[in-house]
């Protein structure tokens, strides 16, 4: 009974039902058991996928309030995930519903949290004495006030849930395309809460995540349903979300976020195929001279304002001179701020930084659009060019005539100073921030038209004209100067005055200085006067000698021309050599260097595998301490796990009676906790008996009391019932006789006036007929005359249309008639093709099979030929042996016969014994021999028969090498009566 309890806990569980326990468990105050249960059914599948969202909605709602709540953001986290897999390609508006609600819910909750914070500040037990001892003492040791200890205590946690609450959305929303547009939104109101709550780690690791969010976009394949980058709705929406990123950085001060959301959107209008609106162009180019501005790039800044200023004036087309004018005076005092360049760029290359100044001024330049990075004297030919200038008001118009165009040292300090006061004067104005600026371009400009006026001047004199009493400020300036090359100067402290160009080479670069910074110039300096009148004279005296004797400069060149061809050839192949065993001795080098570098190279590696394998074999052994200590975690766990849910479905289960719920009342959390299953389950059984018993009890007494006053009820209600009964009778007899007299006084008057209406009818019959038969004769005359015609235009219909299928008949016969014979023609022509091709190839087998029958009696012909040779072969090799074997014989029994001739005495010398010729022994004789082929029979020379055989045999037979034949002329009869070998026998 208990496995089956514990089954329909666990698997007949309605998402309905899981509702209804949460909402008692909330009733009950336990969240804790409501979020369980809930829980329970997104982790069952089975209830997951088979509801549809008006059921799975609620339960959603309620599962993320208990979340927030809680402040469980990684539980929220769960069922968001299993909720938009459930409803992500179904119903996307109920999951960014969902979305929207949850994160409503966390931001109405840490509002409140806020107010909640602020107000425990506000509520103190004493107005009078705010200061207590132990704020003092807190304050003293944490640094914090009481509002910064209250916010830690209740506003951070609320803080931190809601920052989770904001990543985990957009980590679940990045790849959907259907749910772009609330990606979106989410980051935008993720960066009202940094703003709101001055948040600038989290604004930073905000704009990281959506700057990896972006960049697995553009790497990620393009697949049903994800986000795509090449969509213009896409880059319009990134680039909205990026603008108001850009905006809250910018609030926020944070000018390196700020300038990477630049770098972002200039990335989204060059992927763009489609030019941003001019309002989205103005904005940018706006936050762009902002950021250059607080980055302390005045040039980048009034370049970008420059931009601005030319879009304003091309796109918008109702704009007032007023602006006109406001914009053209901003750009001009910006450009005139500008500080005067450097002359030495080229000296950056010797100092070791990350990024050279050109590539970072490039870098800018490519956010501003620009193919090479803009210079001071270029802004002011474009100012001049765009009509900026005259745009702009008198006063600065008189600004930028003192600072670039008159030559006036004694009066440019004092008139830029009254200009830069009356910008001072106006609070509303964006100029005042350019002040600064102007005063040191305007000192600078003094400085070097000084130095054009005087060699020496006193320090007071300089202050008077600077209008300054900061001679700091000058002497850095001065300093600044001579660091960049621009001027030659000396400060000279102990007399307290300047001196201008005291070195004469100093000339040179106080006059590349004047032609880059620009400016007005009245004349040269001493040292550059000198190095001028010394170059002319060089240049007279040289022009005076080549006029003088032109013969002898050409004859100069003539000698030296020849001195340097007679040199080379001289000393060509020595340098040839010298430059060949220079090559030889760097590839040697190189070769050297190269397997230093690789035995170097391979020993570090040793090196770092050794280490690498014991790094390895250390983090196996502690990966599997650590994987043997997870794995009792876990099994431990997993145990807790099983009986925590064993004892959840119980009280599930438990809960769906009443006298569950009773016992689970007198129980609280902590009795819970330390009670198992069984002791719930006996815990439950005795409080069923209990009642049980109580029911029966209570049944058997309230049995009694109901029969006992039945029965009186039943004696008491006897006599009332039978004197009802005759009252009831004699009521009915009067209600029916007065039913029936009114009954037959209806029908009486119904009959008269039956009467009347049929006399009255009867006038109107004559009538009737009449207009009956007039109706009936005219409709009759129509229908007749229309009939008519509906008959002949049926005949003449009827002919048309069968004359039409008797001409559709024809048509088609003559086109089946037609379709058959090109379909016999076909037919007939296939029959001869196949025909033909039959032929062909029957043809083509008879040939293969003479030529295969050919091929094989050559072979066999060849075949035997050879068997021949090696029988003639063999043959000729036993006679050789034969013959070799006589000789030997012969040999010995005439050299026996020399030495016996020698023993004995001379006799008369006898006659040869005549020995029979050899004959085969009887063996021999009987063994099968084929007959001797006779001189005649054997085949003619090859060069006789190679003309009788056909072209295919010959060629092939003259492809096999020649057998050599150097058998002795054939002895028939020598052959047949030698003996065969031993061997051979």
């Amino acid at each position: 009974m208990r496995s089956a309890t514990y089954n329909m806990a666990r698997y007949g569980q309605r998402p309905e039902n899981a509702l209804k326990r949460a909402n008692e468990f909330m009733d009950l105050d336990k969240p804790a058991r409501a979020l369980d249960t809930l829980q329970e059914v997104f982790r069952n599948k089975k209830w997951a996928y088979n509801w549809s969202e008006s059921v799975l909605e609620p339960i959603m709602f309620k599962y993320l309030e208990l979340c927030v709540d809680l402040r469980k953001s990684h539980i929220a986290k769960e069922g968001l995930f299993q909720y938009r897999n459930m409803f992500q390609s179904v119903n996307v508006g109920s999951l960014e519903q969902v979305i929207r609600g949850y994160l409503r819910m966390a931001e109405e909750r840490t509002e409140a949290a806020r107010q909640q914070s602020t107000q425990a500040v506000i509520d103190t037990d004493d107005l009078d004495n705010l200061a207590t001892p132990e704020s003092i003492l807190l304050s003293a040791v944490s640094g914090e006030d009481a509002q910064d200890r209250s916010d830690r205590t209740i506003l951070t946690p609320w803080v931190k849930f809601l920052w989770e609450s904001y990543c985990q959305c957009l980590e679940l929303l990045r790849t959907n395309a259907h749910v772009e547009t609330l990606y979106h939104d989410i980051a935008r109101m993720a960066f009202q809460f940094c703003l709101k709550y001055s948040r600038k780690t989290e604004f930073r690791k905000l704009c990281d995540k959506l700057r990896k969010h972006l960049e697995d976009i553009c790497k990620s394949n393009v697949q049903t349903g994800n986000v795509s980058i090449t969509k213009p709705e896409t880059q319009q929406l990134n680039l909205e979300t990026r603008l108001f990123q850009l905006d809250s950085a910018i609030q926020m001060e944070l000018w390196q976020e700020a300038y990477k959301a630049i770098e972002d959107i200039h990335n989204l209008m060059n992927m763009s195929k489609k030019t941003p609106v001019a309002k989205t162009m103005a904005n940018y180019y706006g936050k762009l001279a902002l950021v250059f501005w607080k980055a302390g790039h005045c040039l980048f800044h009034a370049a970008a304002l420059l931009k601005l200023f030319q879009l304003s004036r091309e796109m918008k087309k109702n704009i007032t001179q007023e602006e006109l004018q406001k914009m053209a005076c901003r750009v001009l005092v910006a450009v005139l701020s500008v500080p005067l360049p450097s002359l030495h760029p080229e000296f950056d290359r010797f100092v070791e930084t990350d990024k050279s100044p050109v590539e970072k001024a490039q870098r800018l330049a490519v956010l501003l659009g620009l193919a090479q990075p803009p210079t001071r004297a270029n802004l002011l030919k474009d100012v001049v060019r765009l009509n900026v200038v005259a745009l702009a008001s008198p006063q600065l118009q008189q600004l930028y005539s003192w600072l670039e165009v008159e030559f006036d040292p004694l009066t440019i300090c004092q008139n830029v100073q009254s200009v830069i006061k009356s910008l001072q004067d106006d609070t509303n104005s964006q100029l005042a921030q350019y002040t600064t600026a102007l005063t040191d371009v305007a000192l600078v400009r003094l400085i070097r038209q000084v130095a054009q006026c005087y060699a020496c001047i006193q320090f007071s004199r300089l202050l008077e004209l600077a209008s300054t009493e900061d001679l700091f400020h000058i002497e850095r300036l001065l300093v600044d100067c001579v660091r960049h090359n621009d001027m030659q100067i000396r400060v000279d402290h102990a007399n307290k005055c300047v001196h201008f160009g005291v070195e004469a080479g100093g000339g040179e670069w106080c006059s590349a200085a004047d032609e880059a910074c620009g400016g007005a110039i009245l004349q040269a300096t001493p040292a550059e006067q000198v190095r001028e009148q010394l170059v002319r004279a060089a240049e007279v005296l040289s022009r005076a000698a080549q006029a003088l004797n032109p013969a002898r400069r050409r004859a100069e060149r003539e000698r030296a021309r020849l001195s340097m061809v007679q040199h080379y050839h001289e000393n060509k192949h020595t340098e040839h050599h010298r430059v060949l065993q220079r090559h030889k001795i760097i590839e040697e080098r190189k070769e050297y260097i190269e397997r230093l570098n690789t035995v170097r190279e391979e020993e570090e590696l040793r090196r770092q595998e050794e280490q690498l394998r014991a790094a390895a074999a250390a983090e196996a052994r502690r990966q599997e301490l650590e994987r043997e200590e997870r794995e009792k975690k876990r099994h431990a766990s997993e145990l807790a796990a099983m009986r925590e849910r064993h004892l959840r479905e119980r009280i599930a289960h438990i809960s769906q009676t009443m006298h569950g719920k009773k016992v689970l009342q007198k129980l609280d959390e902590e009795d819970l906790k330390k009670m198992d299953a069984e002791a719930i389950a006996q815990r439950e059984a005795e409080e069923l008996m209990k009642e049980r018993r109580e029911l029966q009890a209570r049944l058997k007494s309230q049995e009694k009391k109901v029969d006992y006053f039945e029965r009186a009820k039943r004696l008491e209600e006897i006599p009332l019932l039978q004197k009802s009964l005759e009252e009831k009778q004699v009521q009915d007899k009067a209600f029916w006789e007065q039913q029936e007299k009114e009954r037959i006084q209806q029908l009486i008057e119904a009959r008269t006036r039956d009467v009347a209406t049929a006399s009255r009818l009867a006038r109107m019959a004559s009538h009737r007929d009449q207009f009956m038969n007039r109706l009936r004769s005219e409709r009759g005359a129509a229908y007749h005359q229309r009939l008519a015609a509906f008959q002949a235009k049926l005949t003449s219909e009827r002919e048309a249309r069968l004359a039409q299928r008797r001409q559709q008949r024809i048509e088609k016969r003559r086109q089946e008639w037609l379709a058959e014979k090109r379909r016999v023609e076909e037919q007939a022509a296939e029959e001869a093709r196949k025909a033909a091709e039959e032929h062909e190839k029957a043809e083509k087998e008879r040939k293969r099979q003479e030529e295969l029958a050919a091929l094989k009696e050559r072979k066999e012909r060849e075949k035997k030929e050879h068997e021949e040779m090696l029988a003639r072969a063999e043959a000729k090799a036993r006679a050789l042996e034969v013959s070799r074997k006589l000789e030997e014989q012969k040999a010995s029994t005439l050299s026996s016969w020399r030495r016996g001739k020698e023993d004995k005495p001379p006799a008369a010398a006898k006659e040869p014994e005549k020995k029979e010729p050899w004959r085969p022994t009887r063996a021999r004789e009987e063994r099968p021999r084929s007959p001797p082929r006779a001189r005649d029979e054997r085949p003619p020379p090859r060069d006789d028969r190679r003309d009788d055989k056909p072209r295919e045999e010959r060629s092939i037979r003259d492809e096999r090498p020649p057998i050599r034949d150097d058998r002795p002329p054939r002895d028939d009869r020598s052959s047949s009566n030698q003996r065969r070998p031993s061997s051979q026998r």
